[in-house]
């Protein structure tokens, strides 16, 4: 009988344990906080997001010189995350007819790692 008591005592209390508590900057269970999302239908949009763990991006693109050779579609956007270093990487972009044109910032605490730079540059 002392058996079934503790047994059901056990089970209460872990029944009414807390739920685990996640770290805003757990990208695993980040949330979204913000999201933007236009499309005109002819070539030209824009979006942005921004998560609970810092993760941020926002990116339009318009098309130039619609109905002639040389058509294309100019993308400029802005993403920001944190890496595993701690540290806030902010990265500009511009991709156009002259290709993907990256500049990178950093917040406190290092300089952006040589993987991050090769991977943003092809």
């Amino acid at each position: 009988m002392k058996v079934i008591v503790a047994l059901c005592l056990l089970v209460s209390v872990a029944l009414a344990a807390p739920p685990p508590v996640y770290k805003a900057t757990d990208s695993q269970n980040a949330a979204i906080l913000r999201f933007e999302n236009e499309n005109t239908g002819t070539g030209s949009y824009n979006y942005a997001y921004e998560q609970t763990d810092g993760t941020k991006q926002e990116q339009e693109g318009t098309l130039v010189n619609a109905g002639l050779e040389n058509e294309h579609i100019v993308v400029k956007g802005r993403f920001t995350f944190i890496g595993s270093d701690g540290v806030t990487y902010v990265v500009t972009y511009i991709a156009d007819d002259k290709g993907y044109q990256p500049e990178i910032e950093q917040g406190p605490g290092g300089a952006v790692p040589d993987s991050v730079v090769a991977s943003l540059l092809g």
